[in-house]
């Protein structure tokens, strides 16, 4: 490495080295994980869940599944819609701190927003493991292709909002799809 180049890893006197390298447009995902936090990482991506490189919002929706068993086994499925809210407001938070310090704008490794969505469409399910995987189906599809507002929040909103936002609508439209699943076949 030339003796001009900056550091890959943020020093503990720097805190201008990601910047840098963003401005150069060359950040490595480690710079910006790192410049992240331990604490706020682990939330953002939902104990690591997020940083699993193969289709990480899958693996985030995945890594909710228990935590949502545990919520409708403990006080009923409905719980999960007030505890889909309270992620929702937590992960506003935690994901516009996120990429303030990442200094990136909507990077795929925060999957919080997953995990608000998917405990939203688990909110009209049994506590059946064939109907978690129908809502993970569900929420995915909805996630994946977002539909009308969805689309509009992931391309205009900016910030942790517009993060946890077009994952909200696009959880409105699988829960629908849920609670019909419910009715008619189970």
């Amino acid at each position: 490495m030339p003796l001009d180049a900056p550091p890959l890893l943020p020093s503990a006197d720097s805190d201008s080295t990601v910047s840098i390298l963003q401005a150069k447009g060359d950040a490595p995902p480690a710079a910006a994980t790192a410049a992240v936090g331990w604490p706020l990482l682990a939330l953002t991506t939902w104990f690591g869940s997020g940083l699993i490189p193969l289709a990480p919002g899958t693996m985030g929706s995945i890594a909710a599944l228990p935590f949502a068993w545990a919520i409708a086994w403990t006080w009923g499925p409905w719980a999960l819609a007030p505890a889909a809210a309270l992620v929702f407001v937590i992960g506003t938070l935690a994901a516009e701190a996120h990429v303030r310090r990442s200094g990136e704008k909507d990077p795929q490794r925060i999957v919080i927003d997953e995990v608000a969505g998917q405990w939203l469409t688990l909110a009209v399910a049994p506590l059946d493991p064939l109907a978690y995987g129908v809502g993970l189906v569900l929420f995915r599809i909805c996630d994946i292709t977002k539909p009308w507002p969805a689309c509009w929040a992931d391309r205009s909103v900016p910030g942790g909002f517009g993060i946890m936002l077009d994952d909200g609508f696009a959880a409105v439209y699988s829960t629908c799809m849920m609670a019909l699943y419910v009715h008619y076949f189970m």
